[in-house]
């Protein structure tokens, strides 16, 4: 399957991305190290697309594609290139707030839109299984260089690679180089020096990133979001597990989202949150095909505050009236992890409840008790009460 290859080259997508500023320059010498010169096996585009303000397009639609000096062309008739996609068509303009060309990146808005417009190119181009990115963040503001790498962290698979070229002196500084040449090609430096672009040296140094994509919730793959709202969701998916529960309300957080649980799952997750919580030890099923009457104890006082007091359970308390058995147990633990595993995707392993792999089966919550809490509203110390009450070392 193509998702499945390891090497870029192989793809038969494969996308040259650069930001540029003033010196388009960097298109040119990054397609020379991975086309001309690579060091390994050559990474040849397909397709390369610059994400510029508007004058950098203007700058590197002139520099690169026009007819003179045309260097993007002349590249790839110096080193017989095959056809590589790059046209005005694949040069990004960024935009103000306004939906208009950015002119440069100065305010903080001009950042945020900056952001969102990178992430959001790295976030379409990723989402194609047959694509390789080579992404490069040499040129442009040292601002769009960073975004551009932190959107690859963001949504980068193992087929992408992200790099900055670096060249030898003393042609870095000069305005008038794009690549080494395959004949003698003379340029003059600032101050007069004369030097042959033929004996220009370019080295790729490729720049190893962690891969933070497996952590971000579906729709944030699939969708539209901003760089913050990305980032978030990569933070809460890294930060350490909390679990909070809000009986009342029929809803839990965790890993940063709030969503909602049906009361016979929710009713299940929270006997082990606060058995979490209260860090007592992991609880044995019950047996398959026998009632369980302190289990059933365990479960319907949870269901009772979930419901409220005016609430009929008669249905509940009459399927479970010699008690609770395995059956029913194992059904709303699998809905659970289901539901768990649909909201949170790979977040959700900390907040599923184990068995704790081996054998007799002990079921817990595995969460610090400082991870787990409830809303104030509930009296936390009358919920223990009543528990007890109830329950006897529950």
């Amino acid at each position: 399957m193509p998702n499945a290859r390891e090497n870029p080259h192989e793809y038969p997508r494969r996308i040259l991305i650069a930001v540029t500023g003033l010196s388009p320059q960097i298109v040119t010498e990054t397609l020379y190290a991975l086309a001309v010169a690579p060091t390994a096996s050559p990474f040849i585009p397909t397709e390369i697309h610059l994400i510029s303000t508007r004058s950098g397009a203007e700058k590197a639609r002139l520099a690169l594609l026009s007819e003179e000096p045309g260097w993007f062309h002349r590249l790839s008739r110096d080193y017989a290139l095959p056809p590589i996609h790059f046209s005005s068509d694949t040069i990004h303009v960024l935009e103000d707030v306004n939906g208009k060309p950015l002119e440069d990146i100065r305010s903080p808005e001009d950042n945020r839109r900056a952001a969102d417009g990178i992430t959001g190119i790295i976030r379409e181009f990723t989402a194609d299984p047959d694509c390789a990115l080579h992404v490069s963040i040499a040129g442009g503001r040292k601002t769009m260089g960073f975004f551009l790498g932190y959107a690859l962290s963001l949504y980068g698979r193992p087929q992408d690679k992200l790099s900055h070229v670096l060249v030898s002196e003393p042609f870095e500084a000069s305005l008038g180089f794009y690549y080494p040449t395959p004949a003698s090609h003379v340029l003059e430096m600032p101050g007069g020096r004369l030097v042959d672009s033929a004996q220009a040296q370019i080295t790729l140094a490729e720049l190893p990133f962690v891969s933070l994509r497996h952590g971000l919730p579906e729709a944030l793959l699939t969708g539209r979001a901003s760089y913050n709202e990305t980032v978030e969701a990569a933070r809460h998916a890294l930060a350490p597990a909390e679990l909070q529960i809000d009986l009342e309300a029929r809803r839990v957080r965790a890993a940063g989202k709030i969503f909602a649980l049906p009361p016979a799952e929710l009713a299940l997750l929270s006997v082990f949150a606060r058995r979490a919580l209260r860090g007592e030890a992991p609880l044995p099923a019950p047996a398959k095909e026998l009632a369980d009457a302190d289990w059933k104890k365990r479960y319907l006082v949870e269901l009772r505050w979930i419901a409220g007091p005016m609430k009929d359970l008669d249905e509940t308390e009459r399927a479970l009236r010699k008690g609770m058995d395995g059956e029913y147990f194992s059904a709303h633990l699998s809905k659970l992890k289901k539901i768990l595993r649909r909201e949170l995707v790979p977040a959700a392993e900390p907040y599923l409840i184990s068995d704790g792999g081996s054998r007799p089966r002990r079921y817990s919550l595995g969460l610090r008790p400082a991870a787990v809490s409830y809303d104030t509203f509930q009296a936390p110390q009358q919920i223990g009460a009543t528990i007890s009450n109830i329950l006897p070392g529950a």
